[in-house]
């Protein structure tokens, strides 16, 4: 499928313009035959004409002179043909071009003044004939045919000849319209390139919003989208503020609940109540903090976001060697320069925070990160060297809730996390062997 409009236009255009002169040809050509049958009959009539002229009658026999006016009617190698036949259709005159062709024409003295035709002989060969009847010659009375003739190949090599002209002619004609149409949909589509620029701005985060230079044609779908981004910004604001108002409000419940089950930890005999309810807040909050989390980082409908990744990394990997001193955790960045990921930083932050811990706990000594960029898209893999995951366990422990090394409900959510940051974003989390012997963790966002 052509995904390009101008391309599309550009074919359409040259579909129409091949099949609009492929119709007028023929058209042409016939006009071209026309004109060109028109011009050979003049020309017979004034060839007829000069026969006529040079004509004489006397004692009731025709007198034809030994030079004509006509220089082609004298040579013996003319592509003209005289003859002159009596009322009887009897040949009386012939002229000398004419020794060497063999006619088996036969006038007919019908009354008809003359007749423009052409004719095929016995051989093959063809020829226009004009044939005109006399009845005065030299003011006396006669009845005689009056024919010239000319080869018909002579006509076909002059149509022919035009017909290759009419060819180069067309195709020049052609490629020079295509040109034109080109120039012409290249500044006919600068309006919906410019557009692509603004949308493409205002998606990196330096625009705030389309601009009104635009034709007016378009103004209805930058208005739409104006009000459609000012719209998203106003909710995404109320969203994320609501979510605040959620979480600051449910602070104070889980913090008493939180006291209460410490003073029912102290009595023996609410021991196990203590530590129901305790495992209980802690999941709630857990539960929470996973929703509100999931919430805020959704991405923006019409923004892509770009975040360099070094900075980040370096962030949270200084955090965790704090966290994991005795560990003492080897860290190798395999990344371009300069490396962005299409994601939110908050997102970022998440995601890569809960990775880089579970690499960090799991891990015997060394953790890489690597980046790799094609034309497909931008892959980000999280690898480490610690016992890894065995293959019928990756899908397991994507789920919430779910870990291998602890089986209590309500923990191991921080991949649950990671998959819906990253599904999103329309990316594809996928989890694999490491060549360092551990578990790899690949994340691929695709080129929008």
């Amino acid at each position: 499928m052509i995904r390009s409009l101008r391309v599309r236009l550009m074919l359409a255009a040259t579909l129409l313009a091949v099949l609009f002169m492929l119709a007028l040809l023929p058209a042409m050509q016939g006009a071209f035959s026309l004109a060109l049958q028109d011009s050979i009959e003049q020309r017979l009539a004034s060839d007829v004409t000069t026969l006529i002229s040079a004509a004489r009658v006397e004692n009731n026999t025709l007198q034809m002179p030994a030079q004509l006016p006509d220089e082609r009617f004298n040579l013996t190698d003319s592509r003209l043909l005289g003859y002159i036949y009596d009322r009887e259709a009897h040949l009386v005159w012939r002229s000398k071009a004419t020794r060497e062709e063999k006619i088996n024409y036969k006038p007919r003295y019908d009354g008809r003044g003359n007749e423009f035709a052409r004719i095929r002989e016995a051989n093959g060969q063809e020829f226009f004939v004009y044939d005109v009847e006399v009845k005065l010659l030299g003011g006396k009375s006669a009845a005689f045919s009056i024919v010239a003739l000319q080869p018909v190949r002579e006509y076909e090599a002059t149509l022919k000849g035009l017909r290759e002209n009419l060819y180069l002619g067309f195709g020049a004609a052609l490629l020079v319209l295509l040109a034109l149409l080109w120039i012409g949909l290249t500044w006919g589509l600068q309006a919906l390139r410019r557009l692509s620029q603004e949308l493409d701005e205002i998606e990196s985060g330096t625009r705030e919003s389309l601009s009104e230079q635009h034709p007016r044609e378009l103004l209805r779908l930058t208005g739409s989208l104006n009000r459609l981004l000012h719209s998203e910004r106003e909710q995404r604001s109320r969203y994320r503020d609501s979510l605040d108002d959620l979480a600051h409000s449910l602070k104070t419940p889980l913090t008493v609940l939180q006291g209460v089950s410490e003073d029912m930890a102290k009595r023996p005999a609410d021991r196990d109540q203590a530590w129901v309810l305790q495992t209980q807040i802690e999941r709630m909050s857990q539960q929470i903090s996973y929703q509100l989390q999931r919430a805020s980082l959704r991405k923006s409908g019409l923004v892509r976001h770009q975040v360099r990744l070094r900075p980040v990394l370096q962030s949270l990997c200084d955090t965790l060697d704090k966290v994991y001193r005795d560990k003492r955790v080897s860290v190798a960045f395999d990344l371009p320069d300069p490396c962005y990921v299409p994601i939110e930083q908050g997102a970022l932050l998440e995601m890569m925070g809960n990775l880089l811990e579970n690499a960090y706990r799991l891990c015997l000594g060394e953790v890489r990160i690597s980046v790799r960029e094609s034309l497909g898209g931008v892959e980000l893999c999280v690898e480490d060297d610690g016992p890894g995951v065995p293959p019928d366990q990756r899908a397991r422990i994507l789920q919430r809730g779910e870990r291998l090394d602890r089986q209590h409900p309500g923990q191991g959510i921080g991949l649950a996390v990671v998959k819906d940051i990253i599904e999103s974003y329309s990316a594809k989390l996928t989890l694999g062997d490491s060549p360092m012997g551990g578990a790899a963790f690949r994340i691929h966002f695709s080129v929008v």
